[in-house]
């Protein structure tokens, strides 16, 4: 068992479920303020250590209602993507486990402006561009020969997407160390970017070794096991009419109707597993 397997089991029931519905709201409330008064993110928002430490500590939260993008069109497209992310991420790591990936990438910015203006007197306003971004890392790492349609027309592998991504993330660091770019008017920002990048690229990179046991299950998996289990499996009712329950929190779809259940194929024994402990759940042999 992990690090993270014992971090779900003591504080997994104050996961935020949806957590990325409410990250879209928070990015709605961003841009809508952007519309309003463009200069009120930064003067009052956006994550400005300097500021922070004379008491605006709302800032080290408040940063991550930066929208994505400032066109209407490509904001609606950014808000689709990153929710077709964000939630089919949560639902094959689970709440927790996708609250912790989030969260943490947010904490990994915090910490590193933090350090950089204690060491430096920079005080760099990182945004959640690259954090977003990471969402895709993950994704990729997980269904990498899944494809997307690229201008709604060219199929391609997410795996080949994810290097496009890798090489972005590349530029925004090297971008900071370029005299160009370095010693412009613009410069902090460069380095806010290469900084934002860097810390995403961690977060991505202790989480994916953290989790690198936890295989899901592909689409045709889950159809076969599920076409399996209806054909075999005696109906058994629990309470409230329920036919199924979780063997780890004991919750059935009478809890919550928009909860999945499985059965694990490395159980030793008929136990099924709501979305959330599926893939994080000590198997029983």
């Amino acid at each position: 068992m992990n690090w993270l397997d014992k971090l779900e089991r003591k504080l997994g029931r104050y996961a935020i479920h949806n957590l990325m519905y409410y990250i879209i709201v928070l990015y709605v409330a961003g841009f809508v303020i952007q519309l309003v008064a463009p200069a009120f993110y930064y003067s009052y928002l956006c994550l400005n250590m300097e500021a922070v430490l004379h008491g605006q500590i709302w800032r080290i939260v408040t940063f991550i209602i930066q929208p994505p993008a400032s066109s209407p069109l490509f904001m609606l497209i950014a808000l689709y993507f990153y929710y077709m992310l964000g939630s089919s991420l949560e639902k094959t790591w689970g709440a927790f486990r996708f609250n912790v990936y989030f969260f943490g990438g947010v904490l990994f910015h915090v910490i590193a402006a933090l350090i950089v203006y204690l060491l430096t007197g920079l005080s760099l306003p990182l945004g959640t561009g690259y954090l977003n971004l990471s969402l895709f890392f993950a994704f990729a790492a997980l269904y990498p020969n899944m494809e997307f349609l690229v201008f709604f027309m060219i199929p391609v592998k997410v795996k080949w997407l994810a290097i496009l991504d890798g090489v972005y993330f590349a530029y925004g660091i090297l971008q900071a160390f370029m005299p160009a770019y370095a010693n412009s008017s613009y410069g902090i920002l460069y380095k806010a970017d290469a900084l934002a990048a860097a810390v995403s690229i961690l977060n991505f990179v202790i989480f994916f070794f953290a989790s690198r046991n936890m295989m899901p299950y592909t689409p045709k998996e889950i159809k076969r096991k599920r076409e399996f289990k209806k054909k075999m499996r005696p109906v058994n009712h629990y309470a409230n009419g329920a036919m199924h329950r979780c063997a780890v929190c004991g919750r059935t779809e009478a809890d919550n109707p928009d909860l999945e259940f499985r059965f694990c194929s490395r159980c030793n024994g008929d136990y099924e597993y709501c979305q959330d402990h599926l893939f994080t759940h000590t198997h029983i042999q």
